[in-house]
């Protein structure tokens, strides 16, 4: 189950953020984001402008981003929104960080799918990087989350680092991954079982096995 986040003081968030505003190029992008949408509807464009004011905050405070209430509040006006309609999608959707992060925010599966396939191996991994669940380590590198279902279950267990997805994991390959973060490397993202590229059966096909070599009729079979 994803944990609630601890929201920091308000006071404190509107003397850092009261005077937020998007910077010119992403002002620009913010009013092609808006063009989208035909007259009287550019409150759809919440979603995307969130997003954007987000990674704004990510770039100034080298993290992942998070969203202050200020921030949210500028986005509601510049959509003409009730601020009470922007919140309400911050908190739905986990995609929106509600308290500072990390630069790298860990959000680990923990639904059943990944838990069957060693998603405890993964959380050990991150605990044992000095993690700790809804918490930043002290050095501002990682933020771990527990969350529920990402639609990776055909290479579970698996973990969503910023806008990255991690499969195929075990205790040893979800170290190697942080290690690299850690220490500044490449990291290969997706599927981390050798010889896979997606989600396509690992080894040799089970099923409609003929049709690897030509267009089999099966037809005669059934």
């Amino acid at each position: 189950m994803a944990d609630a986040p601890q929201l920091p003081d308000e006071a404190e968030v509107r003397a850092k953020w009261g005077d937020f505003k998007f910077t010119a190029d992403n002002a620009k992008k913010a009013k092609e984001i808006i063009a989208r949408y035909p007259d009287g509807r550019q409150r759809s464009a919440v979603m995307p402008l969130l997003d954007l004011a987000q990674r704004q905050v990510g770039a100034e405070t080298n993290t992942q981003g998070w969203l202050p209430v200020p921030v949210i509040e500028y986005v509601a006006a510049m959509l003409d929104m009730p601020y009470m309609r922007a919140f309400e999608v911050v908190t739905f959707y986990t995609m929106y960080n509600q308290a500072p992060v990390g630069k790298y925010h860990v959000q680990v599966c923990g639904t059943t799918p990944c838990l069957l396939r060693g998603s405890d191996d993964v959380m050990s991994a991150c605990k044992n990087k000095g993690m700790v669940k809804g918490k930043t380590t002290p050095d501002g590198l990682f933020t771990l989350t527990e969350v529920e279902c990402m639609g990776n279950c055909a290479s579970a267990p698996m973990v969503q680092i910023n806008d990255d997805n991690y499969e195929d994991l075990d205790y040893d390959r979800t170290m190697a991954i942080l290690d690299a973060l850690e220490q500044g490397k490449p990291v290969k993202t997706g599927t981390q079982e050798p010889g896979r590229h997606t989600v396509e059966p690992i080894g040799e096909p089970t099923n409609l096995a003929e049709m690897i070599k030509s267009n089999h009729d099966y037809r005669k079979q059934w």
